[in-house]
């Protein structure tokens, strides 16, 4: 029996334990989710259903707790799983899905098939589903077994009281609840920030740390001793060699997902960067000629090949349309390529915000971050533009600096708008009515706005949302164009006038460019503004896009499943 000079003892060691697994436990959701969506590009619904499936789990594990005999023996070979299964889940996701994503590949090769003839269908087709759900697996046992801590710690305590206790779980959920939200924060603060797999094998010690408490405090309740402590010992080994060498392995079997070769990967607090090389050969100066594409979350920003087309289209209309380029505001855009092409036009001043400050810095000192050949290529593709003098970089949130700007006083000659694509609810408001009628506001009454606005033709109704979302704004003109790049498909973009006549009139007035660019052209800029038969012929029935609502968000999202397969 346990004396009651213990009982203060073992109830703050219990209550102290809960907290800590709690946290844990939130810690295994945001792990899971997040890497199927940085992988998958399906970040924020991944996130809800995780949570909502572990939820239900952990319920369930609560009810299945009552089948355990020995509440001491269960809680330990339960913590033992729990961090085997937490160390390992990410690493063995990252398996399955680049298993399935180069078994087609293989199977190619070994029957000499085209590359236009992937087996894609079929069984292959339900392995990559299987894979591609397998988050939501590991979510599944993992929340059940996280929902039988609490029944085993409130027997534990009432074991060691030996008798009933009135306000046993009160107190064990008041820890979980705190522990959880101590959890959320470390996330936020820490784990966030480092490589998923070292967060995830550092949340899995705290796991084993509980275990082997267990062991030692509970050593005469317990029926397995010895057999515990050498599981402790293994597995203690194992979370090692995950915290140090899981990264290098995930990275390994990421690559997989890319078609070339990945070079540079980079956990930043707000994205996963990627960097990808393909080797052409050598070119005519015995310098080896290649193809940079870089990703953010598994999703394509852009290629050294054909980047110069995107980023014609999104600057020279804008600027060419404008009466003045002194003063430019380009939003988005931390790689430094559209600023690049807006310092052709020699402006006296431009200011850039981008919320990553990773990012920016990978792209202003290549050489500080990347392998030196790759650093080069960086260097060469935005020549330098982020270390240019007249560059003022404001490395925020633009939804709040836009604020900060306004306060300021500050008018802008041209805005260019180069975000990612809605993907994500907090890239959302930066496509809102809200967004672009502070924007107008910052904008000079002759000048121009310009906004990368999707793929016209893979996600039609995001395409055309953005349109009326920025007419919705006030601007008294708002035009959209699209065209070819090979690495995107059909592409488009929004440009809007804040008064006067229409952008596309205002290009028509023009003789040429007023900056020469290697593929853009005049007459092949007026004609981006013509659209197929009856493109806009459902434009009346697709919603804008206001603070809070998502709209464009969930269109976004809908047409990129689609395309996927996956709905």
């Amino acid at each position: 029996m346990f004396s009651k000079n213990t009982h203060y003892l073992d109830d703050t060691l219990l209550i102290l334990t809960m907290a800590v697994l709690a946290g844990c436990g939130l810690i295994y959701e945001y792990l899971l989710s997040h890497y199927a969506g940085r992988v998958l590009g399906v970040m924020e619904s991944t996130i809800y259903t995780m949570i909502g499936l572990m939820i239900v789990s952990m319920g369930l594990g609560a009810f299945a707790a009552r089948k355990v005999r020995c509440a001491f023996n269960g809680f330990v070979y339960l913590e033992l799983i729990i961090a085997l299964l937490g160390a390992s889940a990410i690493l063995i996701i990252g398996g399955l899905i680049a298993i399935t994503q180069i078994l087609p590949h293989i199977i190619a090769d070994m029957f000499a098939l085209p590359p236009d003839m992937l087996p894609k269908g079929g069984v292959f087709k339900q392995l990559s589903f299987i894979a591609i759900k397998s988050p939501y697996f590991f979510g599944v046992i993992l929340g059940f077994l996280i929902g039988m801590e609490i029944p085993l710690i409130a027997r534990i305590r009432e074991e060691i009281h030996g008798q009933h206790l009135a306000n046993n779980l009160g107190t064990i959920y008041g820890a979980d609840y705190i522990g959880a939200g101590v959890g959320a924060a470390i996330w936020v603060v820490f784990l966030l920030s480092i490589d998923i797999s070292k967060a995830a094998a550092l949340t899995a010690s705290l796991n084993l740390i509980a275990g082997a408490f267990f062991v030692l405090r509970y050593w005469h309740k317990l029926t397995w001793r010895k057999t515990f402590l050498g599981l402790h010992l293994v597995l203690a080994l194992i979370i090692v060699l995950m915290f140090n060498y899981g990264n290098q392995w995930l990275n390994q079997m990421n690559s997989l997902l890319y078609l070339d070769k990945v070079v540079h990967v980079q956990k930043t607090h707000y994205q996963q960067l990627t960097f990808t090389e393909r080797h052409l050969g050598l070119s005519a100066d015995e310098e080896q000629t290649s193809i940079i594409n870089f990703y953010l979350n598994g999703r394509l920003q852009f290629s050294s090949i054909d980047e110069h087309i995107y980023h014609d289209y999104l600057v020279a209309p804008v600027l060419a349309g404008s009466a003045r380029y002194d003063n430019v505001l380009i939003i988005g855009g931390g790689d430094g390529l559209a600023l690049r092409d807006v310092l052709k036009y020699e402006p006296k001043k431009v200011t850039l915000i981008d919320l990553d400050s990773e990012l920016i810095d990978i792209f202003q000192k290549p050489e500080e971050h990347l392998n030196a050949s790759l650093a080069r290529k960086i260097s060469h593709l935005n020549q330098n533009s982020l270390q240019d003098k007249r560059v003022t970089i404001l490395r925020s949130d633009a939804f709040i600096t836009v604020n900060e700007l306004l306060k300021t006083g500050q008018i802008f000659d041209a805005i260019i708008v180069d975000l990612p694509d809605p993907s994500h609810p907090d890239l959302n408001k930066l496509y809102t009515v809200n967004f672009y009628a502070r924007l107008k506001q910052l904008l000079s009454g002759d000048g121009l706005i310009a906004i990368q606005s999707t793929s016209p033709y893979h996600a039609k109704n995001s395409f055309i949302s953005i349109g009326k979302t920025l007419s919705a704004a006030n601007f008294a003109h708002v035009q959209q164009y699209h065209d070819n790049v090979p690495s995107f498909g059909e592409w488009g973009w929004t440009i809007g006038a804040k008064m006067g006549v229409s952008p596309l009139a205002r290009l028509e007035n023009l003789k040429q460019l007023p900056v020469k660019h290697n593929w853009l052209n005049l007459e092949i800029l007026k004609s981006a503004f013509i659209f197929p038969n009856d493109f806009f012929k459902d434009e009346e029935s697709i919603d804008i896009n206001t603070l809070g609502s998502h709209k464009l968000y969930q269109l976004h999202q809908k047409a990129w499943q689609t395309q996927q397969g996956i709905n």
